[in-house]
């Protein structure tokens, strides 16, 4: 089921958008892929120590890519302020890794994938994190 309807579902008031909260849930989720898939990726390069770096961060940036998404997924009990916290590490995570990945985008096309859905992430979440403050 699409996040949007399953957003649609639940039974009470949201306090924030809901078609913003479908769009960075929806960009989280694509982020966390491409970052776990660029770190598989990295591990697979001939010159696998020079991706120290990227490989860490993609993996963190998935973490907490992924962890942000089931924060913006539940609703009962909100707390702005732990939504909050969650948006601007994550936004944090989505820039450091976009920063380290496109420093390898000329060499690794997964790279470059990664980076640029990290940039996408980190616009949403903010997008986001401005409608609550």
């Amino acid at each position: 089921m699409p996040v949007r309807e399953m957003l649609d579902t639940y039974p009470a008031d949201i306090n924030l958008d809901r078609g913003l909260i479908a769009d960075a849930v929806q960009a989280l989720i694509d982020c966390a892929q491409a970052c776990t898939a660029c770190a598989d990726a990295c591990l697979s390069e001939q010159h696998v120590d020079q991706l120290r770096k990227c490989i860490r961060t993609d993996l963190d940036c998935a973490d907490i890519c992924s962890t942000t998404a089931r924060v913006l997924s539940r609703h009962t009990g909100y707390d702005a302020n732990i939504t909050r916290a969650q948006l601007q590490a994550c936004i944090q995570a989505c820039r450091s890794c976009a920063d380290e990945c496109a420093q390898h985008a000329d060499m690794h096309a997964h790279c470059r994938a990664c980076a640029d859905a990290c940039r996408r992430c980190e616009q949403v979440c903010r997008s986001l994190l401005d409608s609550i403050s």
